[in-house]
């Protein structure tokens, strides 16, 4: 037997200027992102500074920066600052409409299938994930956890990437014990019986 198919986490993360990042293969973006990150949560986390203010302020600073440099450039004959034109386009606006209407339609048909529908397998998933998800809120803050996504972002595809074969045997395992206890739920506490 040969070796097991191995695919490309490279492949998966975008082919491009994400997956060079995510996966270190251009280590000082992936520095400079990781720092940025770090300065930006340690400034709003442990320096009290608030994300809508910052916000304000960048935009505040940017919005003169360019008032001067318009103002500057008429007075030199120089070029105005390089500004492309601000507007969505139609097609984006439909694009994005789209996208936007199958999420909420998704969402809306799930709702039916519980509450008119009565099923109950797709009720306790979403009750467990509501849960989960509260509990994971209460133990930090919104920012906290998006740092932490962030970190995690940065280490798992990596480790994915060098260590596949190794945690896909042990995914697998996992995989199996979760379908057979999910089996058990079925069969005892649902009072399905077993597919043959």
């Amino acid at each position: 037997m040969g070796e097991p198919h191995r695919f490309s986490d490279y492949l998966v993360l975008g082919d491009g200027p994400v997956a060079d990042i995510l996966l270190w293969k251009k280590p000082n973006q992936s520095i400079l992102i990781l720092v940025l990150s770090t300065l930006l949560w340690l400034l709003f986390e442990k320096g009290g500074y608030n994300l809508l203010s910052f916000i304000s302020n960048v935009l505040f600073f940017l919005v003169i920066i360019l008032f001067f440099w318009a103002k500057s450039a008429a007075l030199l004959n120089r070029p105005l600052p390089p500004l492309p034109n601000l507007e969505v386009s139609e097609e984006v606006a439909v694009k994005v409409a789209d996208e936007m209407r199958v999420c909420i339609n998704h969402v809306l048909s799930m709702a039916h299938d519980i509450a008119i529908g009565g099923d109950l397998k797709l009720f306790w998933q979403l009750a467990l994930g509501f849960w989960f998800i509260s509990y994971i809120g209460s133990l930090f803050n919104f920012l906290t956890l998006v740092y932490i996504g962030v970190l995690l972002c940065f280490s798992l595809p990596l480790l994915y990437d060098k260590h596949q074969a190794l945690i896909d045997d042990k995914l697998y395992v996992v995989q199996r014990i979760v379908q057979m206890q999910y089996r058990l739920i079925d069969e005892h506490v649902l009072g399905k019986t077993p597919s043959t």
